[in-house]
């Protein structure tokens, strides 16, 4: 695995106050947060949304997007905050901006979803765009400082003080959320893709040691690593394969990666799954033909998405994973308006639960292992009464009895085993808002405003 360091050093522990900024830009839209925190695990957050205009998406220079950017945070400090921000504009205007004092200042936390080498806790240079952006005036640029420059053009109280990505951003989110006085050890994502990021020791970063251009706070003793373990096992060389995954990979818009991504995400596991029961409609079980044994009755359209490649999501495996009434209606309805297969009967359905259910099981499995193995690694098995994860995702949060899953496998895996209760599992929400203003705060150091 990758396993990145991202220069951030602690995780706040709910205690904290103060108010601070984040800026999110994951691709189509730019989102601009202000997060209060109350000091006692919570929070009050108010924001904005704007699409980025195509345009700029594909702009000359990259100070026409960054400009447009730092525009966005001046109009959402006028609308939510213009009291503040007023009277610093004013005093900027009558003495300089050398007038402005710390606690005056807005800081800022930036999640930015595209890839970065980063070398500090607000230094990323942009390695390339993605998601249909293409501005190579930007390219090797430290994207916090393009921003920041636009910030200062327009004399706003805001200073860039972390770059975080979204599985950082979910640690930070539930370590100030956790009930109770232990820090949280490991942000992971299990929704559309796949990632974690945990604590670990700065004793083990190798990494950093190399690093000349490295900037960060060691005092803490830890820093917190992007894993990317989406990307695990490449090679294959653990990993179960089955003709379907096979089948997906070389079809998918980047063969050969993000292996593990394409076992245990919401974006492949509906492609999985309609691969498999394209496979029993066609060969020879005849599942939606009425051949066999089910008596189906079932009618499929030429042209049904049941035949179309990426035309089907996780929603139908979370639909039959959840259905227990005797007639399966909702799988069978599902079945009909996400795979255009109408008049499925029981049996058909009931054996489209089985395959469903045994793609989801599986990528339960594989995301227990991800988290076990950082459990175990980190040894807080041994010192922590409770080790304490983050989790986001439609995966985590609709797929029913997805922790139930990860739970047999952890009292299974050596290194755990009957000490699985102590691993406890929290949704964390908007990693991306309150995770990128969390990093902001702890980047700024322990001196939050408004802490005594």
């Amino acid at each position: 695995m990758a396993q990145i360091p991202t220069y951030v050093t602690a995780v706040p522990n709910g205690t904290e106050k103060g108010l601070y900024m984040a800026v999110d830009l994951g691709g189509t839209n730019f989102r601009v947060c202000s997060i209060e925190l109350n000091g006692d695990s919570t929070f009050k957050l108010q924001q904005t949304k704007v699409k980025v205009p195509q345009s700029l998406q594909k702009a000359k220079t990259a100070k026409e997007l960054f400009s447009f950017l730092a525009k966005q945070v001046e109009l959402f400090l006028q609308q939510h905050h213009g009291d503040h921000y007023e009277g610093v504009k004013r005093k900027v205007k009558a003495a300089g901006r050398d007038a402005i004092e710390e606690e005056e200042i807005f800081h800022m936390g930036f999640t930015f979803s595209f890839p970065v080498h980063q070398i500090g806790i607000n230094r990323g240079l942009l390695m390339r765009w993605t998601k249909g952006y293409d501005i190579p005036d930007a390219l090797g640029k430290d994207i916090c400082a393009l921003l920041q420059a636009e910030i200062d053009a327009l004399h706003l109280p805001v200073r860039i003080t972390a770059l975080i990505n979204d599985t950082v951003g979910t640690l930070m989110a539930r370590s100030y959320t956790s009930p109770g006085k232990t820090s949280t050890l490991l942000g992971a994502i299990f929704g559309t893709g796949t990632n974690g990021a945990y604590v670990e020791q700065l004793s083990r970063l190798t990494k950093l040691s190399a690093n000349k251009e490295a900037d960060y706070d060691a005092s803490t003793g830890d820093m917190i690593v992007n894993t990317e373990w989406g990307s695990f096992d490449n090679a294959l060389a653990t990993l179960p394969t089955t003709r379907f995954d096979r089948e997906l990979d070389t079809e998918s818009v980047n063969p050969g990666m993000q292996l593990f991504e394409k076992r245990v995400s919401g974006m492949f596991l509906g492609e999985i799954l309609r691969r498999a029961l394209l496979a029993l409609h066609q060969e020879d079980t005849g599942l939606f033909s009425g051949q066999t044994e089910l008596h189906s009755t079932a009618r499929v359209a030429p042209d049904a998405p049941l035949f179309t490649p990426f035309a089907l999501d996780s929603a139908l495996l979370s639909t039959a994973a959840g259905d227990s009434s005797p007639s399966l209606a909702l799988t069978r309805q599902s079945l009909e308006r996400d795979l255009g297969v109408e008049g499925t009967s029981v049996g058909a359905a009931r054996a489209v639960q089985r395959v469903a259910g045994a793609v989801g099981r599986r990528a339960a499995r594989l995301a227990a292992v991800a988290i076990g193995a950082i459990a175990i690694h980190s040894g807080r098995l041994e010192t922590d009464e409770i080790v304490d994860v983050g989790v986001d995702g439609s995966l985590v949060e609709f797929y029913p009895g997805f922790e139930e899953r990860m739970r047999e496998v952890w009292l299974a895996l050596e290194g755990i085993g009957e000490r699985e209760g102590k691993i406890r599992v929290g949704i964390a929400k908007d990693g991306s808002g309150v995770g990128a203003a969390l990093g902001a705060l702890v980047a700024r150091g322990a001196s939050a405003p408004g802490e005594e």
